[in-house]
Order: structure tokens, then C-alpha cells, then sequence
């Protein structure tokens, strides 16, 4: 059973982010990024575990590469709520990853 996909304001905050960053210089390619994002939390969405455990952001959080970035979310019992989604490139630590987020 494929599980409901909730975006936090700051993950929806990243995506605009990140497609705003990329269609400066390629609208196409930055449709093609969230494109393949999107899949990737359908995928997520039928196997939350899929993600690598992160228990030094905090210990419900779980991460899954997407080209050069990287998803953060937790399972729930009926949904995959996205909380980041981040340049793999950044020194993440548990102050991104803030519950109020």
C-alpha cells in the first residue's frame, strides 16, 4: 500500500529553492530535477524504508539521494512526511532538520 506523501513548508520552501537556482540557467533541466524528485518519493511512498537511517540528524529521520541532492523524511504509519530536501554538497547537521520546520 503506497503511503501518502506530506511536504513540511521548508521542504516546499527547497524545492522552490532549488528549481528557481537550476531555471536560471536551465528551465527545462530544473522541471526534469523535480520531475525525477517527485518520482523518487512516489518510489519512497511504497518503500519508506528504502531511505538510509540518519540517526545523527535525528532518530526518526531517514535520507535518499536524488542526482545532487538529498531527500530527508521520516515514515509515518500512513504517510512519508518530506522534511529537507538539500544539496548534497552541504554540511547537514540536526539543526537543519528542525521539527518546527
Amino acid at each position: 500500500m503506497r503511503l501518502t506523501i506530506s511536504r513540511r513548508p521548508r521542504a516546499q520552501l527547497d524545492l522552490i529553492e532549488i528549481w528557481t537556482y537550476i531555471a536560471d540557467d536551465n528551465e527545462a533541466a530544473a522541471d526534469r530535477l523535480l520531475r525525477r524528485i517527485d518520482s523518487t518519493l512516489h518510489m519512497l511512498a511504497d518503500t519508506p524504508l528504502a531511505g538510509r537511517a540518519r540517526p545523527e540528524l535525528r532518530p526518526e529521520i531517514r535520507s535518499f539521494p536524488v542526482g545532487n541532492y538529498v531527500i530527508f523524511y521520516t515514515a509515518q504509519p500512513n504517510a512519508i512526511d518530506v522534511v529537507r530536501v538539500l544539496s548534497r554538497y552541504r554540511d547537514i547537521g540536526e539543526e537543519d532538520m528542525s521539527v518546527s520546520s
